[in-house]
């Protein structure tokens, strides 16, 4: 099936779902909410990688002084940053299993 036909029958099984010939298939999930890490729980999981703010900084895709700002709780960090720093804080092998940090 090339691109158009593969087009052409999602469009046609949108029109039979809509007009209530076809059941959509559909997967029920349950997302947990994006935690609110503290400053002093944000300097405790950069020091349990034993890593200076720079390397932390570098691991996660910010600026070293957007880790000093959190660590300070002159900011917090948002959305995603929290996200992530949750999974890190959960499973402190996710640096090494994704070679992000090598030893």
């Amino acid at each position: 099936m090339n691109v158009y036909e593969s087009i052409i029958q999602g469009l046609n099984e949108a029109v039979e779902y809509e007009k209530g010939n076809v059941k959509a298939r559909t997967a029920k999930c349950t997302v947990t909410p994006v935690p609110d890490l503290t400053s002093a729980e944000i300097k405790d999981i950069r020091l349990s990688f034993g890593m200076t703010q720079a390397t932390f900084a570098e691991a996660i895709g910010v600026s070293v002084k957007t880790v000093e700002a959190w660590e300070a709780g002159t900011n917090k960090p948002i959305g995603i940053a929290r996200r992530f720093l949750s999974v890190i804080k959960t499973d402190p092998e996710i640096f090494t299993k994704t070679n992000i940090v090598t030893a």
